[in-house]
């Protein structure tokens, strides 16, 4: 069951304003329950997409379709791992991550589809899990994120919209007329 905290949406105060398009991305008001959602609906569109569509990439200096699901699962675990030591109090300001080098040694062309889209399922289960844990005063916490504040509940908010715009991007441009 949502706690109060939980179901309502983080304020702009509560994020910096690059990540408002995915807090926008969560219409919802139980961001674990929209967390769950989705996650089944990657695993629905991705589960999909034929092994060999893998290294599709739309344009030449574009990701694949192994390297998209290979950064969401990246940014799933780094959402997670910030919203883990906010939720805990720990007050060490947090880096960023170039989601560029990440992707570049990865690997993710190296691996298969079907192995990634597994990996997502199971990286977005434990993000559920930790969410769900929170107790209701965690969720308001803040910490300094890449020299920006950031709450846990608009950490859930961004995690949430992150892969719905990668799931949007993925449909618009890799799944479709192709």
């Amino acid at each position: 069951m949502a706690t109060q905290t939980q179901s309502t949406r983080p304020d702009a105060t509560e994020y910096p304003p690059f990540f408002a398009r995915y807090v926008a991305a969560v219409p919802e008001t139980d961001v674990v329950a929209a967390l769950r959602d989705s996650g089944r609906e990657l695993g629905d569109v991705l589960g999909a997409v034929p092994e060999a569509r893998g290294g599709f990439r739309y344009g030449p200096d574009k990701w694949t379709i192994r390297e998209v699901v290979g950064h969401m699962i990246d940014a799933e675990r780094i959402f997670g791992y910030r919203a883990l030591r906010l939720a805990r109090g720990d007050a060490t300001p947090l880096p960023g991550f170039e989601e560029n080098e990440y992707a570049r040694h990865a690997g993710s062309d190296a691996r298969r589809l079907a192995d990634l889209v597994d990996e997502l399922r199971i990286v977005r289960e434990g993000t559920v899990r930790l969410f769900e844990s929170l107790p209701a005063d965690a969720w308001m916490r803040r910490g300094v994120v890449n020299g920006r504040e950031v709450s846990v509940r608009a950490l859930a908010y961004i995690t949430a919209g992150h892969a719905r715009h990668h799931l949007g991007v993925l449909r618009e441009r890799y799944l479709t007329g192709s």
